[in-house]
């Protein structure tokens, strides 16, 4: 609450610094009498401290936006090791041969039955009977079922 106070006040007084030479322009081009020169002074001194202030608001908020998408960065990479922990652990459970794997792992990557059966050589047959295995050795009916296995799984754990 404090922080969001002071990010206020810089920004009033940024507002303020901006009015403030937009009116001295258009002073100067209508040709109005102008502040005695020294509110004139104090009135500028204010807005380079403002811009200042707001510069430096400016590093601490860019600091602190790249310090928070590093650690979001590596919570990432933590939960990605998590599921394919989980996955393992999972494949180990269902007892799977390393076909097996190999289809589950495609299959939850979100791989066609036919692109399966392009990148292991084999035909759509083998695939549609190795993920049929795969279902009943997990106990569920399809893909999303699969899937959302190994999503609840890492919900719980969190």
């Amino acid at each position: 609450m404090k922080g969001q106070k002071i990010v206020l006040v810089i920004v009033i007084v940024q507002v303020f610094c901006a009015i403030f030479f937009v009116s001295q322009i258009l002073a100067s081009v209508l040709g109005v009498a102008p502040l005695s020169w020294r509110v004139h002074e104090l009135i500028e001194l204010g807005a380079a401290l403002g811009l200042l202030l707001g510069v430096g608001l400016g590093w601490i908020v860019l600091r602190r936006t790249m310090a928070r998408n590093i650690a979001v960065e590596d919570q990432l990479r933590l939960a990605s090791g998590a599921f394919l922990e989980v996955m393992e652990e999972r494949f180990t459970q269902w007892d799977l041969t390393p076909a097996e794997r190999d289809v589950a792992l495609f299959a939850i990557k979100g791989m066609s039955t036919q692109e399966i059966a392009g990148l292991r050589d084999v035909s759509e047959g083998t695939v549609k009977a190795q993920t049929n295995a795969i279902y009943r050795k997990s106990g569920v009916s399809g893909r999303s079922q699969l899937l959302s296995l190994f999503i609840e799984d890492l919900m719980e754990a969190t």
